[in-house]
């Protein structure tokens, strides 16, 4: 008969593809990886909505990053042992699966001027004339890999090399809703006025952040982001209609 080696399989099982790890007495985080891809984001993405999908009794929270999940969780409920055990039992989407694409966003952005004071500065950096640099910023579609330092702000990635512009060394005090900035290899939107250090290069009339509504955040982790430039006419058009809430 043939030989079979159960030996080997005992002694190197299968590595899994994630680890568990406490995050204090009421969270537990769950990372997929250590780099920034979207082949570990799709991974993330997916188990977020995987749990969220079970609708346990005492969740408070999922939030999706980068390379992790973190799960929130009542301590009078859940003990991290118990908790683990079950998020182990859950399926994944395994690395090489097929990443369900999430919807696509179209984003209307006026470029330069007042609007996006550091586009020279990008440009200059990049070695391109600023509407050049635009162009090129508006030329591919981008991963939303997650949202963060401010209600609705999605990081989105990766941009192309040569417009990856390390943060301004000064902060600014006040950023306007809407501004689009460029941070060494990520993008984002600004959702509300707020104080940030990231390269201004325009803005757009549509808010990502929409207090007050069931679903407050236009984007979500996993969607997708193609920017398309507009001139100062179509961004006042925009802005009115956005203001009366028909955006």
């Amino acid at each position: 008969m043939p030989f079979r080696s159960h030996t080997r399989r005992s002694h190197h099982p299968k590595k899994e593809s994630f680890r568990i790890l406490p995050l204090g007495d009421s969270a537990l985080t769950i990372e997929f990886g250590n780099v920034i891809n979207s082949e570990i984001n799709s991974r993330v993405v997916a188990f977020a909505k995987t749990v969220f999908n079970q609708h346990w009794q005492g969740i408070h929270d999922i939030v999706p990053t980068y390379r992790s999940v973190t799960v929130h969780f009542d301590p009078l409920q859940w003990d991290s042992a118990t908790l683990a055990k079950r998020l182990k039992t859950l399926p994944r989407r395994e690395p090489g699966q097929a990443d369900p694409q999430g919807i696509l966003h179209e984003i209307p952005v006026l470029y330069g001027g007042e609007w996006g004071p550091d586009l020279e500065a990008v440009a200059t950096f990049a070695g391109l004339q600023p509407d050049e640099a635009s162009a090129l910023h508006a030329s591919i579609q981008y991963r939303v890999y997650m949202l963060g330092f401010s209600p609705g702000f999605p990081y989105l990635g990766l941009i192309p090399e040569r417009l990856a512009m390390p943060r301004r060394s000064t902060p600014r005090t006040t950023v306007p809703a809407g501004s689009v900035g460029i941070a060494d290899h990520q993008t984002g939107i600004y959702p509300i006025a707020t104080p940030g250090g990231w390269q201004l290069i325009g803005r757009t009339p549509i808010a990502m952040y929409r207090k007050g509504r069931a679903d407050p955040f236009l984007l979500k982790p996993g969607d997708i982001v193609q920017f398309n430039p507009i001139d100062r006419h179509e961004f006042d058009r925009l802005s009115h209609k956005s203001a009366h809430g028909n955006d």
